[in-house]
């Protein structure tokens, strides 16, 4: 009987937390409109954002094109408890934390050898059919540049 409880309890608590995820607006696919963001000169666009479930951690897969039109791809798997996770196939950086404000918002920290390399905010829209993405970072020439990012939901 106490195995059949602790199955139960802990069925119901992985169901749990996938619901949970399930109903975070950020979950799904997100396409650039470029039409209504802003980048600065040679930044990279990300072109494709994808919010996953993996067990009890998020993975979000970054598809998109440098400076010179050249693909890139990153992955990055954690939890938005603002703590830093590693991110894969990104050279400019290796690690990012994302953290919830509230239920639409996050706050996001990216670092390369633990100095931060940027910062920015994810606004999900009350509809939940968009997205906005405002980094700050230093170029190269360690000038600040503001990129403002817009997706919408696929």
């Amino acid at each position: 009987m106490r195995v059949r409880t602790a199955a139960l309890s802990l069925a119901v608590c992985l169901a749990a937390a996938g619901v949970s995820r399930a109903d975070d607006p950020n979950m799904g696919t997100w396409k650039l409109n470029e039409a209504k963001s802003t980048f600065a000169p040679g930044a990279t666009k990300n072109t494709a954002v994808t919010y996953s479930a993996a067990g009890d951690s998020v993975k979000v897969v970054v598809e998109g094109v440098d400076k010179d039109g050249k693909p890139t791809h990153n992955e990055w798997t954690g939890k938005f408890d603002g703590k830093d996770y590693a991110v894969a196939g990104e050279p400019a950086y290796d690690s990012r934390a994302y953290k919830k404000v509230d239920a639409r918002t996050m706050d996001m920290t990216i670092k390369k050898g633990g100095k931060v390399f940027s910062t920015g905010k994810i606004v999900v829209s009350a509809d939940g059919k968009s997205r906005t993405v405002t980094t700050t970072a230093v170029d190269p020439a360690s000038k600040a540049m503001t990129i403002t990012a817009v997706y919408d939901k696929q």
